[in-house]
Protein backbone atom coordinates (compact mmCIF):
# COMPACT_ATOMS: atom_id res chain seq x y z
CA UNK A 1 0.00 0.00 0.00
CA UNK A 2 1.35 3.41 -1.01
CA UNK A 3 1.67 6.18 1.57
CA UNK A 4 1.98 9.94 1.11
CA UNK A 5 5.36 10.97 2.57
CA UNK A 6 6.25 14.37 3.97
CA UNK A 7 10.04 14.82 4.23
CA UNK A 8 11.09 17.00 7.15
CA UNK A 9 14.45 17.97 8.65
CA UNK A 10 15.32 19.61 11.93
CA UNK A 11 18.35 21.84 11.45
CA UNK A 12 19.68 24.50 13.84
CA UNK A 13 16.52 24.30 15.93
CA UNK A 14 14.09 25.18 13.11
CA UNK A 15 11.66 22.90 11.32
CA UNK A 16 12.03 23.06 7.55
CA UNK A 17 9.55 21.38 5.20
CA UNK A 18 10.39 20.35 1.69
CA UNK A 19 8.03 19.13 -0.98
CA UNK A 20 9.50 18.16 -4.31
CA UNK A 21 12.73 20.19 -4.50
CA UNK A 22 15.00 20.35 -1.43
CA UNK A 23 15.51 23.51 0.60
CA UNK A 24 19.03 24.85 1.14
CA UNK A 25 19.18 23.37 4.65
CA UNK A 26 18.01 20.01 3.32
CA UNK A 27 20.64 20.13 0.57
CA UNK A 28 23.33 20.57 3.25
CA UNK A 29 22.14 17.47 5.07
CA UNK A 30 21.83 15.50 1.83
CA UNK A 31 25.41 16.49 1.06
CA UNK A 32 26.49 15.14 4.47
CA UNK A 33 24.62 11.90 3.83
CA UNK A 34 26.32 11.56 0.46
CA UNK A 35 29.65 12.15 2.16
CA UNK A 36 28.93 9.25 4.52
CA UNK A 37 27.86 7.12 1.57
CA UNK A 38 31.03 8.06 -0.30
CA UNK A 39 33.24 7.18 2.65
CA UNK A 40 31.38 3.92 3.09
CA UNK A 41 32.06 3.09 -0.56
CA UNK A 42 35.74 3.98 -0.23
CA UNK A 43 36.07 1.78 2.87
CA UNK A 44 34.30 -1.13 1.19
CA UNK A 45 36.52 -0.77 -1.87
CA UNK A 46 39.64 -0.75 0.31
CA UNK A 47 38.50 -3.91 2.12
CA UNK A 48 38.07 -5.59 -1.26
CA UNK A 49 41.51 -4.43 -2.37
CA UNK A 50 43.15 -5.79 0.79
CA UNK A 51 41.26 -9.06 0.41
CA UNK A 52 42.29 -9.41 -3.22
CA UNK A 53 45.89 -8.70 -2.22
CA UNK A 54 45.70 -11.54 0.29
CA UNK A 55 44.30 -14.00 -2.25
CA UNK A 56 46.86 -13.03 -4.88
CA UNK A 57 49.78 -13.48 -2.49
CA UNK A 58 48.36 -16.57 -0.74
CA UNK A 59 47.41 -18.76 -3.72
CA UNK A 60 46.93 -21.88 -1.61
CA UNK A 61 44.42 -20.04 0.58
CA UNK A 62 42.56 -18.86 -2.52
CA UNK A 63 42.48 -22.43 -3.83
CA UNK A 64 41.25 -23.68 -0.46
CA UNK A 65 38.35 -21.22 -0.66
CA UNK A 66 37.49 -22.50 -4.14
CA UNK A 67 38.92 -19.47 -6.00
CA UNK A 68 40.81 -20.98 -8.94
CA UNK A 69 42.47 -17.84 -10.32
CA UNK A 70 45.84 -18.68 -8.78
CA UNK A 71 45.72 -22.46 -9.01
CA UNK A 72 49.01 -22.54 -10.93
CA UNK A 73 50.87 -20.61 -8.21
CA UNK A 74 52.45 -21.11 -4.78
CA UNK A 75 53.09 -18.50 -2.13
CA UNK A 76 56.25 -16.46 -2.64
CA UNK A 77 58.29 -17.15 0.51
CA UNK A 78 61.26 -14.95 -0.39
CA UNK A 79 62.50 -12.31 2.02
CA UNK A 80 61.86 -9.76 -0.73
CA UNK A 81 58.17 -10.66 -0.70
CA UNK A 82 58.07 -10.68 3.11
CA UNK A 83 59.32 -7.08 3.05
CA UNK A 84 57.01 -6.15 0.17
CA UNK A 85 54.03 -7.56 2.05
CA UNK A 86 54.89 -5.53 5.14
CA UNK A 87 55.25 -2.42 2.98
CA UNK A 88 51.83 -3.00 1.41
CA UNK A 89 50.43 -3.44 4.92
CA UNK A 90 51.80 -0.08 6.01
CA UNK A 91 50.19 1.59 3.01
CA UNK A 92 46.87 -0.09 3.78
CA UNK A 93 47.10 1.12 7.39
CA UNK A 94 47.73 4.68 6.22
CA UNK A 95 44.77 4.57 3.84
CA UNK A 96 42.51 3.15 6.55
CA UNK A 97 43.59 5.93 8.91
CA UNK A 98 42.58 8.54 6.33
CA UNK A 99 38.95 7.39 6.25
CA UNK A 100 36.71 9.25 8.70
CA UNK A 101 34.31 6.70 10.23
CA UNK A 102 31.89 9.28 11.65
CA UNK A 103 28.38 8.34 10.58
CA UNK A 104 29.32 4.88 9.29
CA UNK A 105 27.42 1.84 10.56
CA UNK A 106 28.68 0.03 13.67
CA UNK A 107 29.60 -3.01 11.55
CA UNK A 108 31.61 -0.84 9.15
CA UNK A 109 33.50 0.74 12.04
CA UNK A 110 34.07 -2.71 13.55
CA UNK A 111 35.38 -4.03 10.23
CA UNK A 112 37.78 -1.09 9.97
CA UNK A 113 39.01 -1.65 13.53
CA UNK A 114 39.49 -5.39 12.98
CA UNK A 115 41.43 -4.84 9.78
CA UNK A 116 43.66 -2.24 11.47
CA UNK A 117 44.25 -4.69 14.31
CA UNK A 118 45.21 -7.49 11.91
CA UNK A 119 47.58 -5.35 9.86
CA UNK A 120 49.15 -3.90 13.01
CA UNK A 121 49.75 -7.40 14.38
CA UNK A 122 51.57 -8.26 11.14
CA UNK A 123 53.85 -5.26 11.60
CA UNK A 124 54.50 -5.99 15.28
CA UNK A 125 55.11 -9.68 14.67
CA UNK A 126 57.63 -9.06 11.89
CA UNK A 127 60.44 -8.47 14.39
CA UNK A 128 60.25 -12.13 15.43
CA UNK A 129 60.86 -13.40 11.86
CA UNK A 130 58.65 -16.48 12.04
CA UNK A 131 59.31 -17.03 8.34
CA UNK A 132 62.84 -18.13 9.30
CA UNK A 133 61.30 -21.15 11.09
CA UNK A 134 58.80 -22.46 8.51
CA UNK A 135 58.72 -26.11 9.58
CA UNK A 136 57.85 -28.24 12.55
CA UNK A 137 56.36 -31.69 12.97
CA UNK A 138 52.85 -30.27 13.29
CA UNK A 139 52.71 -27.98 10.28
CA UNK A 140 54.93 -26.44 7.63
CA UNK A 141 55.16 -26.05 3.90
CA UNK A 142 56.27 -29.66 3.05
CA UNK A 143 53.20 -31.27 4.66
CA UNK A 144 50.82 -28.39 3.89
CA UNK A 145 51.61 -28.66 0.17
CA UNK A 146 50.77 -32.35 0.23
CA UNK A 147 47.60 -31.76 2.27
CA UNK A 148 46.36 -29.05 -0.08
CA UNK A 149 45.72 -31.66 -2.78
CA UNK A 150 42.76 -32.99 -0.76
CA UNK A 151 41.10 -29.58 -0.88
CA UNK A 152 41.41 -28.84 -4.59
CA UNK A 153 38.50 -29.20 -7.01
CA UNK A 154 39.25 -30.80 -10.39
CA UNK A 155 36.32 -30.13 -12.72
CA UNK A 156 37.96 -29.89 -16.14
CA UNK A 157 41.20 -30.12 -18.09
CA UNK A 158 42.30 -26.59 -17.18
CA UNK A 159 42.25 -27.49 -13.49
CA UNK A 160 44.72 -30.29 -14.21
CA UNK A 161 46.89 -28.08 -16.44
CA UNK A 162 47.06 -25.48 -13.65
CA UNK A 163 47.99 -28.27 -11.25
CA UNK A 164 50.84 -29.43 -13.47
CA UNK A 165 52.13 -25.84 -13.67
CA UNK A 166 51.92 -25.60 -9.89
CA UNK A 167 53.82 -28.86 -9.40
CA UNK A 168 56.62 -27.64 -11.66
CA UNK A 169 57.11 -24.66 -9.33
CA UNK A 170 57.60 -26.79 -6.21
CA UNK A 171 61.43 -26.51 -6.38
CA UNK A 172 61.18 -22.71 -5.99
CA UNK A 173 59.11 -23.10 -2.80
CA UNK A 174 61.76 -25.34 -1.28
CA UNK A 175 64.64 -23.11 -2.37
CA UNK A 176 63.06 -20.00 -0.88
CA UNK A 177 62.28 -21.67 2.41
CA UNK A 178 65.71 -23.25 2.68
CA UNK A 179 67.26 -19.81 2.20
CA UNK A 180 65.07 -18.46 5.00
CA UNK A 181 65.99 -21.40 7.23
CA UNK A 182 69.69 -20.78 6.63
CA UNK A 183 69.16 -17.15 7.70
CA UNK A 184 67.45 -18.49 10.81
CA UNK A 185 70.41 -20.74 11.53
CA UNK A 186 72.74 -17.74 11.31
CA UNK A 187 70.55 -15.88 13.86
CA UNK A 188 70.00 -18.94 16.10
CA UNK A 189 66.30 -18.79 15.28
CA UNK A 190 65.57 -22.50 14.92
CA UNK A 191 63.06 -25.02 16.35
CA UNK A 192 64.08 -27.69 18.88
CA UNK A 193 66.32 -30.35 17.40
CA UNK A 194 64.20 -33.33 18.41
CA UNK A 195 61.16 -31.86 16.60
CA UNK A 196 63.23 -31.34 13.49
CA UNK A 197 64.13 -35.02 13.56
CA UNK A 198 60.40 -35.71 13.21
CA UNK A 199 60.23 -33.29 10.27
CA UNK A 200 63.09 -35.19 8.66
CA UNK A 201 61.20 -38.49 9.08
CA UNK A 202 58.04 -36.99 7.55
CA UNK A 203 59.99 -35.50 4.64
CA UNK A 204 61.85 -38.72 3.92
CA UNK A 205 58.55 -40.62 3.87
CA UNK A 206 57.12 -38.26 1.26
CA UNK A 207 60.38 -38.21 -0.69
CA UNK A 208 60.68 -41.98 -0.96
CA UNK A 209 57.26 -42.70 -2.44
CA UNK A 210 56.71 -43.77 -6.02
CA UNK A 211 55.18 -40.99 -8.12
CA UNK A 212 51.90 -42.85 -8.50
CA UNK A 213 51.69 -43.48 -4.73
CA UNK A 214 52.46 -39.89 -3.75
CA UNK A 215 49.64 -37.75 -2.30
CA UNK A 216 50.36 -35.40 -5.22
CA UNK A 217 48.99 -38.10 -7.57
CA UNK A 218 45.64 -38.19 -5.79
CA UNK A 219 43.83 -36.16 -8.52
CA UNK A 220 44.55 -38.97 -10.97
CA UNK A 221 42.51 -41.50 -9.00
CA UNK A 222 39.21 -40.14 -10.32
CA UNK A 223 38.64 -37.88 -13.31
CA UNK A 224 35.49 -35.82 -13.93
CA UNK A 225 33.27 -36.90 -16.80
CA UNK A 226 34.22 -33.76 -18.74
CA UNK A 227 37.77 -35.07 -19.28
CA UNK A 228 38.05 -37.46 -22.21
CA UNK A 229 40.02 -40.71 -22.11
CA UNK A 230 42.70 -39.22 -24.36
CA UNK A 231 42.99 -36.18 -22.13
CA UNK A 232 43.18 -38.40 -19.06
CA UNK A 233 46.16 -40.21 -20.55
CA UNK A 234 47.93 -36.94 -21.38
CA UNK A 235 47.21 -35.43 -17.97
CA UNK A 236 48.31 -38.55 -16.10
CA UNK A 237 51.61 -38.54 -17.96
CA UNK A 238 52.24 -34.85 -17.26
CA UNK A 239 51.28 -35.03 -13.58
CA UNK A 240 53.45 -38.10 -12.92
CA UNK A 241 56.33 -36.53 -14.84
CA UNK A 242 56.06 -33.33 -12.78
CA UNK A 243 56.02 -35.39 -9.57
CA UNK A 244 59.07 -37.35 -10.76
CA UNK A 245 61.14 -34.42 -11.98
CA UNK A 246 60.05 -31.52 -9.75
CA UNK A 247 58.25 -32.66 -6.61
CA UNK A 248 60.08 -35.74 -5.37
CA UNK A 249 63.59 -34.34 -6.09
CA UNK A 250 62.65 -31.25 -4.07
CA UNK A 251 61.59 -33.36 -1.10
CA UNK A 252 64.73 -35.49 -1.44
CA UNK A 253 66.95 -32.41 -1.56
CA UNK A 254 65.15 -30.97 1.46
CA UNK A 255 65.57 -34.22 3.39
CA UNK A 256 69.33 -34.09 2.75
CA UNK A 257 69.43 -30.44 3.87
CA UNK A 258 67.58 -31.32 7.07
CA UNK A 259 69.87 -34.23 7.88
CA UNK A 260 73.16 -32.54 7.05
CA UNK A 261 72.56 -28.96 8.21
CA UNK A 262 69.27 -28.06 9.79
CA UNK A 263 68.63 -30.82 12.30
CA UNK A 264 72.15 -30.51 13.80
CA UNK A 265 71.53 -26.76 14.17
CA UNK A 266 68.27 -27.26 16.08
CA UNK A 267 68.14 -25.72 19.52
CA UNK A 268 68.44 -27.89 22.62
CA UNK A 269 65.92 -26.11 24.89
CA UNK A 270 62.24 -26.62 24.04
CA UNK A 271 60.87 -23.27 25.26
CA UNK A 272 60.38 -20.15 23.14
CA UNK A 273 62.36 -18.26 25.79
CA UNK A 274 65.51 -19.78 24.26
CA UNK A 275 64.97 -17.92 20.96
CA UNK A 276 66.34 -14.43 20.26
CA UNK A 277 63.76 -12.06 21.81
CA UNK A 278 62.16 -15.20 23.19
CA UNK A 279 60.24 -13.66 26.10
CA UNK A 280 58.77 -10.78 24.05
CA UNK A 281 57.98 -13.28 21.28
CA UNK A 282 56.04 -15.51 23.66
CA UNK A 283 54.21 -12.51 25.12
CA UNK A 284 53.21 -11.52 21.59
CA UNK A 285 52.00 -15.05 20.83
CA UNK A 286 50.02 -15.18 24.10
CA UNK A 287 48.28 -11.93 23.24
CA UNK A 288 47.59 -13.13 19.70
CA UNK A 289 46.13 -16.42 20.90
CA UNK A 290 44.02 -15.18 23.82
CA UNK A 291 43.19 -11.65 22.54
CA UNK A 292 43.38 -10.66 26.20
CA UNK A 293 46.01 -8.84 28.26
CA UNK A 294 46.72 -11.51 30.88
CA UNK A 295 50.36 -12.42 31.51
CA UNK A 296 51.79 -15.95 31.19
CA UNK A 297 52.00 -16.08 35.02
CA UNK A 298 48.31 -15.20 35.39
CA UNK A 299 47.33 -17.77 32.78
CA UNK A 300 49.48 -20.42 34.48
CA UNK A 301 47.57 -19.88 37.73
CA UNK A 302 44.20 -19.99 35.98
CA UNK A 303 45.29 -23.34 34.55
CA UNK A 304 46.19 -24.72 37.97
CA UNK A 305 42.80 -23.60 39.34
CA UNK A 306 40.86 -25.09 36.43
CA UNK A 307 42.71 -28.41 36.70
CA UNK A 308 41.74 -28.60 40.38
CA UNK A 309 38.07 -27.83 39.58
CA UNK A 310 37.88 -30.45 36.82
CA UNK A 311 39.57 -33.07 39.02
CA UNK A 312 36.90 -32.64 41.71
CA UNK A 313 34.12 -33.23 39.16
CA UNK A 314 35.95 -36.22 37.69
CA UNK A 315 36.40 -37.70 41.14
CA UNK A 316 32.65 -37.50 41.75
CA UNK A 317 31.95 -39.56 38.60
CA UNK A 318 34.69 -42.05 39.43
CA UNK A 319 33.27 -42.69 42.90
CA UNK A 320 29.78 -43.20 41.47
CA UNK A 321 31.29 -45.89 39.25
CA UNK A 322 32.74 -47.63 42.31
CA UNK A 323 36.36 -46.56 42.15
CA UNK A 324 38.30 -45.07 45.06
CA UNK A 325 40.23 -42.49 43.06
CA UNK A 326 41.01 -41.21 39.57
CA UNK A 327 44.24 -43.21 39.28
CA UNK A 328 42.54 -46.56 39.83
CA UNK A 329 39.72 -45.61 37.47
CA UNK A 330 42.22 -44.50 34.80
CA UNK A 331 44.03 -47.81 35.03
CA UNK A 332 40.74 -49.70 34.69
CA UNK A 333 39.69 -47.48 31.77
CA UNK A 334 42.90 -48.21 29.89
CA UNK A 335 42.47 -51.96 30.48
CA UNK A 336 38.78 -52.04 29.49
CA UNK A 337 38.50 -53.25 25.87
CA UNK A 338 34.97 -51.82 25.58
CA UNK A 339 36.40 -48.33 26.02
CA UNK A 340 38.70 -48.66 23.00
CA UNK A 341 37.67 -48.88 19.35
CA UNK A 342 37.90 -52.31 17.76
CA UNK A 343 39.15 -50.80 14.49
CA UNK A 344 39.79 -47.58 12.61
CA UNK A 345 36.30 -47.81 11.13
CA UNK A 346 34.74 -48.18 14.58
CA UNK A 347 36.51 -45.01 15.73
CA UNK A 348 35.20 -43.08 12.71
CA UNK A 349 31.69 -44.46 13.30
CA UNK A 350 31.78 -43.19 16.88
CA UNK A 351 32.32 -39.61 15.71
CA UNK A 352 29.64 -39.91 13.03
CA UNK A 353 27.09 -41.20 15.55
CA UNK A 354 27.54 -38.36 18.03
CA UNK A 355 27.37 -35.71 15.30
CA UNK A 356 24.16 -37.29 14.01
CA UNK A 357 22.49 -37.17 17.43
CA UNK A 358 23.35 -33.50 17.89
CA UNK A 359 21.92 -32.39 14.55
CA UNK A 360 18.18 -32.29 15.51
CA UNK A 361 18.97 -30.26 18.66
CA UNK A 362 20.44 -27.30 16.79
CA UNK A 363 17.23 -25.40 15.90
CA UNK A 364 16.43 -25.03 19.59
CA UNK A 365 19.82 -23.50 20.34
CA UNK A 366 20.56 -21.27 17.36
CA UNK A 367 18.52 -18.87 15.26
CA UNK A 368 21.07 -19.06 12.43
CA UNK A 369 22.05 -22.50 11.09
CA UNK A 370 24.64 -23.25 8.41
CA UNK A 371 23.83 -24.69 5.01
CA UNK A 372 27.27 -26.29 4.55
CA UNK A 373 27.46 -30.09 4.70
CA UNK A 374 29.73 -31.99 7.10
CA UNK A 375 31.56 -35.27 6.73
CA UNK A 376 33.91 -37.35 8.90
CA UNK A 377 37.10 -38.82 7.43
CA UNK A 378 40.51 -40.12 8.52
CA UNK A 379 43.65 -37.98 8.93
CA UNK A 380 46.00 -38.58 5.96
CA UNK A 381 48.44 -41.39 6.74
CA UNK A 382 51.56 -39.35 5.97
CA UNK A 383 50.95 -36.99 8.92
CA UNK A 384 48.81 -39.06 11.32
CA UNK A 385 51.60 -40.09 13.69
CA UNK A 386 52.26 -36.51 14.86
CA UNK A 387 48.75 -35.09 14.59
CA UNK A 388 46.08 -34.34 17.20
CA UNK A 389 43.20 -36.75 17.90
CA UNK A 390 40.98 -34.83 15.48
CA UNK A 391 40.77 -31.52 13.64
CA UNK A 392 38.37 -29.64 11.39
CA UNK A 393 38.83 -28.23 7.90
CA UNK A 394 36.18 -25.77 6.64
CA UNK A 395 34.33 -26.39 3.41
CA UNK A 396 34.67 -24.21 0.33
CA UNK A 397 32.45 -21.17 0.00
CA UNK A 398 30.78 -22.53 -3.12
CA UNK A 399 29.61 -25.57 -1.15
CA UNK A 400 31.33 -28.07 -3.43
CA UNK A 401 33.74 -29.22 -0.72
CA UNK A 402 32.00 -30.00 2.59
CA UNK A 403 33.40 -29.19 6.00
CA UNK A 404 35.41 -32.16 7.25
CA UNK A 405 36.17 -33.54 10.68
CA UNK A 406 39.48 -35.39 10.34
CA UNK A 407 39.86 -38.21 12.87
CA UNK A 408 43.31 -39.58 13.73
CA UNK A 409 43.12 -43.34 13.34
CA UNK A 410 46.81 -43.95 14.04
CA UNK A 411 47.04 -46.57 16.84
CA UNK A 412 43.23 -46.59 16.73
CA UNK A 413 42.73 -49.58 19.02
CA UNK A 414 44.88 -47.97 21.74
CA UNK A 415 42.86 -44.76 21.77
CA UNK A 416 40.19 -44.14 24.37
CA UNK A 417 36.55 -43.86 23.34
CA UNK A 418 35.71 -41.76 26.42
CA UNK A 419 36.51 -38.34 24.87
CA UNK A 420 35.02 -39.08 21.43
CA UNK A 421 31.60 -37.56 22.20
CA UNK A 422 33.12 -34.29 23.43
CA UNK A 423 35.53 -34.04 20.51
CA UNK A 424 32.67 -34.70 18.06
CA UNK A 425 30.79 -31.68 19.36
CA UNK A 426 34.01 -29.63 19.42
CA UNK A 427 35.17 -30.32 15.86
CA UNK A 428 31.76 -30.81 14.29
CA UNK A 429 28.50 -29.42 15.65
CA UNK A 430 27.78 -27.20 17.49
CA UNK A 431 31.52 -26.42 17.47
CA UNK A 432 33.82 -25.60 14.58
CA UNK A 433 31.61 -26.63 11.68
CA UNK A 434 28.60 -24.66 12.88
CA UNK A 435 30.55 -21.54 13.89
CA UNK A 436 32.87 -21.35 10.88
CA UNK A 437 30.14 -22.22 8.36
CA UNK A 438 27.82 -19.55 9.79
CA UNK A 439 30.65 -17.03 9.45
CA UNK A 440 31.36 -18.05 5.84
CA UNK A 441 27.68 -17.70 4.94
CA UNK A 442 27.14 -14.25 6.51
CA UNK A 443 25.91 -11.50 4.22
CA UNK A 444 26.59 -7.79 4.36
CA UNK A 445 30.13 -8.17 5.72
CA UNK A 446 33.45 -7.85 3.87
CA UNK A 447 35.01 -11.15 2.84
CA UNK A 448 37.84 -10.99 5.37
CA UNK A 449 35.30 -10.98 8.20
CA UNK A 450 33.79 -14.23 6.91
CA UNK A 451 37.18 -15.94 6.99
CA UNK A 452 38.62 -14.40 10.15
CA UNK A 453 40.15 -16.66 12.78
CA UNK A 454 40.99 -15.81 16.37
CA UNK A 455 42.15 -18.79 18.42
CA UNK A 456 40.39 -17.77 21.63
CA UNK A 457 37.10 -17.17 19.83
CA UNK A 458 37.08 -20.12 17.43
CA UNK A 459 38.60 -22.68 19.79
CA UNK A 460 36.90 -21.17 22.84
CA UNK A 461 33.54 -21.58 21.11
CA UNK A 462 34.33 -25.19 20.25
CA UNK A 463 35.27 -25.97 23.86
CA UNK A 464 32.13 -24.18 25.03
CA UNK A 465 30.21 -26.46 22.64
CA UNK A 466 31.50 -29.55 24.44
CA UNK A 467 29.94 -28.26 27.64
CA UNK A 468 26.75 -27.23 25.83
CA UNK A 469 26.19 -30.89 24.95
CA UNK A 470 26.02 -31.67 28.66
CA UNK A 471 23.52 -28.89 29.28
CA UNK A 472 21.06 -30.25 26.71
CA UNK A 473 21.11 -33.78 28.07
CA UNK A 474 23.87 -35.68 26.29
CA UNK A 475 26.80 -37.60 27.85
CA UNK A 476 24.36 -40.14 29.28
CA UNK A 477 27.16 -42.72 29.45
CA UNK A 478 29.19 -41.85 32.61
CA UNK A 479 32.36 -42.89 30.79
CA UNK A 480 31.57 -40.38 28.08
CA UNK A 481 30.79 -37.71 30.68
CA UNK A 482 34.14 -38.48 32.29
CA UNK A 483 35.62 -38.11 28.81
CA UNK A 484 34.04 -34.64 28.56
CA UNK A 485 35.78 -33.60 31.77
CA UNK A 486 38.97 -35.25 30.60
CA UNK A 487 38.76 -33.16 27.43
CA UNK A 488 38.16 -30.06 29.53
CA UNK A 489 41.04 -30.75 31.90
CA UNK A 490 43.19 -31.38 28.84
CA UNK A 491 42.63 -27.73 27.83
CA UNK A 492 43.24 -26.58 31.40
CA UNK A 493 46.50 -28.53 31.49
CA UNK A 494 47.51 -26.67 28.35
CA UNK A 495 47.47 -23.39 30.27
CA UNK A 496 49.90 -24.89 32.78
CA UNK A 497 52.33 -26.71 30.49
CA UNK A 498 52.39 -24.17 27.62
CA UNK A 499 53.28 -21.33 29.98
CA UNK A 500 55.46 -23.76 31.88
CA UNK A 501 57.74 -24.60 28.97
CA UNK A 502 57.76 -21.23 27.20
CA UNK A 503 57.85 -18.89 30.19
CA UNK A 504 58.92 -20.87 33.27
CA UNK A 505 61.68 -22.87 31.52
CA UNK A 506 60.09 -26.28 32.09
CA UNK A 507 61.63 -29.29 30.40
CA UNK A 508 59.64 -31.52 28.06
CA UNK A 509 59.64 -34.23 30.72
CA UNK A 510 58.03 -31.86 33.22
CA UNK A 511 55.23 -31.29 30.71
CA UNK A 512 54.73 -35.03 30.21
CA UNK A 513 54.82 -35.68 33.96
CA UNK A 514 52.19 -33.02 34.62
CA UNK A 515 49.93 -34.54 31.97
CA UNK A 516 50.32 -38.02 33.46
CA UNK A 517 49.73 -36.77 36.99
CA UNK A 518 46.54 -34.89 36.20
CA UNK A 519 44.86 -36.85 33.41
CA UNK A 520 44.21 -40.30 32.00
CA UNK A 521 44.84 -39.12 28.45
CA UNK A 522 46.43 -41.94 26.46
CA UNK A 523 50.17 -41.87 25.93
CA UNK A 524 49.89 -41.43 22.15
CA UNK A 525 48.01 -38.17 22.65
CA UNK A 526 50.20 -36.96 25.49
CA UNK A 527 53.36 -37.28 23.42
CA UNK A 528 51.86 -35.64 20.33
CA UNK A 529 50.25 -32.82 22.32
CA UNK A 530 53.36 -31.92 24.31
CA UNK A 531 55.30 -31.66 21.07
CA UNK A 532 52.55 -29.57 19.56
CA UNK A 533 52.74 -26.94 22.33
CA UNK A 534 56.51 -26.77 21.99
CA UNK A 535 56.24 -26.31 18.23
CA UNK A 536 53.40 -23.78 18.38
CA UNK A 537 53.99 -21.40 21.33
CA UNK A 538 50.85 -19.94 22.86
CA UNK A 539 48.34 -21.38 20.39
CA UNK A 540 46.94 -23.91 22.84
CA UNK A 541 46.12 -21.19 25.39
CA UNK A 542 43.23 -19.86 23.33
CA UNK A 543 40.93 -22.84 23.92
CA UNK A 544 40.39 -22.60 27.66
CA UNK A 545 40.78 -18.83 27.86
CA UNK A 546 38.18 -18.37 25.14
CA UNK A 547 35.75 -20.82 26.72
CA UNK A 548 36.07 -19.12 30.11
CA UNK A 549 35.36 -15.71 28.55
CA UNK A 550 32.24 -16.96 26.71
CA UNK A 551 30.96 -18.56 29.94
CA UNK A 552 31.71 -15.33 31.83
CA UNK A 553 29.77 -13.28 29.27
CA UNK A 554 26.85 -15.70 29.33
CA UNK A 555 26.68 -15.56 33.12
CA UNK A 556 26.85 -11.77 32.98
CA UNK A 557 23.89 -11.72 30.58
CA UNK A 558 21.89 -14.19 32.69
CA UNK A 559 22.49 -12.16 35.84
CA UNK A 560 21.61 -8.86 34.18
CA UNK A 561 18.55 -10.05 32.28
CA UNK A 562 17.11 -12.66 34.63
CA UNK A 563 13.94 -14.18 33.09
CA UNK A 564 14.49 -12.06 29.95
CA UNK A 565 17.66 -14.03 29.15
CA UNK A 566 17.30 -16.10 25.95
CA UNK A 567 20.08 -18.64 25.33
CA UNK A 568 19.27 -18.89 21.62
CA UNK A 569 19.51 -15.10 21.24
CA UNK A 570 22.77 -15.04 23.21
CA UNK A 571 24.27 -17.65 20.87
CA UNK A 572 23.23 -15.60 17.85
CA UNK A 573 24.89 -12.48 19.30
CA UNK A 574 28.10 -14.47 19.78
CA UNK A 575 28.04 -16.06 16.31
CA UNK A 576 26.36 -13.65 13.90
CA UNK A 577 29.27 -11.22 13.44
CA UNK A 578 31.85 -13.87 12.59
CA UNK A 579 34.98 -14.54 14.63
CA UNK A 580 36.01 -11.68 16.94
CA UNK A 581 38.77 -10.90 19.44
CA UNK A 582 37.46 -11.60 22.93
CA UNK A 583 37.62 -7.96 24.03
CA UNK A 584 35.50 -7.01 21.02
CA UNK A 585 33.05 -9.84 21.71
CA UNK A 586 32.72 -8.58 25.27
CA UNK A 587 31.69 -5.14 24.01
CA UNK A 588 29.19 -6.72 21.61
CA UNK A 589 27.57 -8.75 24.37
CA UNK A 590 27.50 -5.78 26.75
CA UNK A 591 25.73 -3.71 24.09
CA UNK A 592 23.21 -6.52 23.55
CA UNK A 593 22.54 -6.77 27.28
CA UNK A 594 21.92 -3.01 27.42
CA UNK A 595 19.55 -3.21 24.45
CA UNK A 596 17.62 -6.12 26.01
CA UNK A 597 17.18 -4.16 29.24
CA UNK A 598 15.52 -1.34 27.30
Amino acid sequence: MKKNVVVSFVLAGSLVFSFGSLSLDAQVQASAVNSVAARSKVLSSLFSEIWEDRLKHSPEFASFLGDKRYNDQWTDYSVEEVNASLARGRVFLQRLAEIDTAGLTPQEVLSRDLMVRSLTDDQEGARFKEWEMPVNQFSGFPTEMARLVNDLAFDNGKDYDDYVARLKKVPTVFSQNMTNMQLGMDEHRVPPQYLLEKVQTQTEALASQKPEDSPFALPLKKFPASVSAAEQKRISGEVLDAISTSVLPSYQRFARFLKAQYVPAGRKDPGAWALPDGDPYYAFRVRQSTTETKTPAEIHQIGLDEVKRDESEMLAIVKKLGFADIKSFSAALKANPKEHPASKEALLDGYKGYIAQMQPKLPGLFGTLPKAKLEVTAVPAFIEKDQAAAYYNPGSQDGKRPGRVYVNTYNATERSLAPVEAVSYHEGIPGHHLQISIAQELTGLPEFRKQSYYTAYTEGWALYSERLGKEIGFYQDPYSDYGRLEADIWRAIRLVVDTGVHSKHWTRQQMVDYFREHSAIDETNIQAEVDRYIAWPGQALGYKMGQLKILELRQRAQTALGPKFDLKAFHDVVLDSGALPMDVLERQVDAWIAAQKK
